[in-house]
């Protein structure tokens, strides 16, 4: 009897240690790659624009130049969850995608152009891109360059609620975003709660300014 009791405790302390290890993995060691991970894309966005010569005065990313899956082509800045943030943009939502930054939704508009330029990004795991999500606010800016032009959006809505099959929220219009006619938007979509996924956490934003990037950060990224 004693033996089956200790080999039923011996059992539980390596489940016990097993679980430990995991969350342990699933909270820090998956962050600490997907930080490496996001820092190499941004990296080779930013050698791919110090070889390229700068296209002045773009209103919205040139017609010509293909969005490639699964490669980046932007990167974001949000000052409110930190002057540090920054994330690299990728083509396409798949999971492999999103493993390395946040994701444009295929389909939607250009990066500040007509219609609505739409992102997904990890609440939590693979660095934690939009762990901070609620914290955003009306009049918040939402930055991106494309490494000629910086992009400045602004928060209009949200964080809004809904479920995973409202997918009008990335409509050229959504209807629930208050718009009612056609502009040049931002759509942000995350997870909810932090550790589910039973519903999305949407925010709506507006194309406020464009600057080419000669000539130096836009406002919302000075501090």
């Amino acid at each position: 009897m004693r033996v089956v009791v200790r080999t039923v405790s011996e059992l539980c302390i390596t489940v016990g240690a097993l679980i430990v290890l995991f969350v342990v993995y699933v909270l820090f060691w998956t962050g600490v790659k997907a930080d490496h991970v996001m820092d190499d894309q941004i990296d080779t966005l930013q050698r791919q624009w110090a070889t390229t010569a700068p296209t002045p005065k773009a209103s919205a990313s040139p017609a010509g130049v293909t969005y490639r899956d699964g490669q980046p082509f932007a990167v974001m800045y949000i000052p409110r969850l930190g002057f540090t943030w920054n994330k690299p943009v990728l083509q396409g939502t798949g999971v492999g995608t999103l493993k390395k930054g946040l994701g444009h939704y295929a389909g939607t508009a250009r990066l500040g152009g007509k219609g609505n330029f739409s992102v997904a990004g990890h609440r939590r795991t693979y660095g934690d891109p939009f762990k901070d999500f609620p914290k955003l606010r009306r009049g918040d800016a939402v930055v991106l360059t494309d490494g000629t032009t910086w992009f400045t959006y602004r928060i209009d809505k949200g964080p809004y609620k809904t479920v995973p099959t409202d997918i009008e929220v990335i409509d050229p219009v959504p209807r629930k975003s208050g718009y009612t006619r056609p502009g040049r938007y931002l759509t942000l979509t995350t997870c909810d709660p932090e550790w589910g996924h039973s519903h999305r956490l949407i925010v709506w934003a507006h194309l406020d300014s464009t600057q080419p990037v000669e000539d130096g950060k836009p406002v919302a990224l000075r501090r």
